[in-house]
């Protein structure tokens, strides 16, 4: 969450996001991190796990895009800004749900964040170039901080997109096609690109020089630091002067 003008100590938690392409364990190392800490935070699910549980606005969505893209692994539903949209509406619907634990001082770790989307989207719209897919998701992801704060942290796992995409076979019992092994390869590169573009904000670790061990033990040590130096948030459209989101502090640091 980076939309701050005045920085002061808020008792919030952090906002913390999980990304990288399927099969680099981006989730279980976060899961084993999480278990090594006292004061655990509150897992909000990927995509990929609300397929059960009571239906709510973000399942109803999401069952939308998966019926429009007809069981593709990676939600293209053929209309990759339209589908960017419902993927945005709802990271701010998650955003919604969790403000309450945020308030509390918990940290919260989403299992994928509005990286994704734009990563993924932006690589729909330019398949073939590099450099426009950067822009695009650069872009991308400065419209979705007009819809909600960005995370505090983004923890980016990479890995060899062959070794990823063999883990997420097996895992997923599935093959993919060659097309879609392909995009994710693509993914991985773009996923890193982004990180570059604005290191305060991302964290990376590489398993193609990292044990699983160090891994997780380097995303713990992010996770409780993020606890750290946390400004205010507030609604990206109401202006430098509003409320924060979590502890009711103004913008003009006046008393709340």
């Amino acid at each position: 969450m980076t939309t701050t003008q005045v920085r002061h100590s808020c008792t919030r938690g952090p906002l913390i996001a999980a990304e990288g392409i399927n099969g680099v364990g981006k989730t279980y190392l976060t899961k084993r991190a999480i278990d090594a800490l006292d004061d655990k935070p509150l897992m909000l699910d990927g995509f990929s796990q609300r397929t059960t549980g009571r239906p709510g606005l973000d399942k109803l969505l999401l069952r939308a895009l998966r019926e429009a893209s007809a069981g593709d692994p990676f939600l293209r539903g053929g209309a990759p800004l339209a589908d960017a949209l419902i993927l945005l509406a709802i990271k701010r619907h998650d955003l919604d749900t969790v403000v309450p634990a945020l308030s509390s001082g918990r940290a919260v770790a989403e299992g994928r964040s509005v990286d994704s989307t734009a990563v993924c989207q932006a690589l729909l719209l330019h398949p073939d170039n590099p450099d426009a897919a950067l822009r695009t998701a650069t872009a991308l992801l400065d419209l979705a901080s007009s819809y909600r704060p960005l995370p505090d942290l983004t923890i980016l796992v990479t890995d060899d997109a062959a070794q990823a995409v063999a883990r997420a076979q097996q895992r997923d019992q599935c093959v993919l096609t060659t097309e879609q092994a392909v995009f994710m390869r693509d993914a991985a590169a773009l996923y890193e690109r982004v990180a570059a573009t604005d290191p305060a904000r991302y964290r990376v670790v590489d398993r193609r020089s990292v044990g699983e061990h160090e891994a997780a033990e380097q995303i713990r040590a992010w996770i409780h630091g993020a606890r750290t130096g946390l400004g205010c948030v507030r609604e990206p459209w109401q202006g430098p002067g509003a409320r924060c989101m979590c502890c009711g502090r103004r913008g003009d640091a006046a008393p709340a």
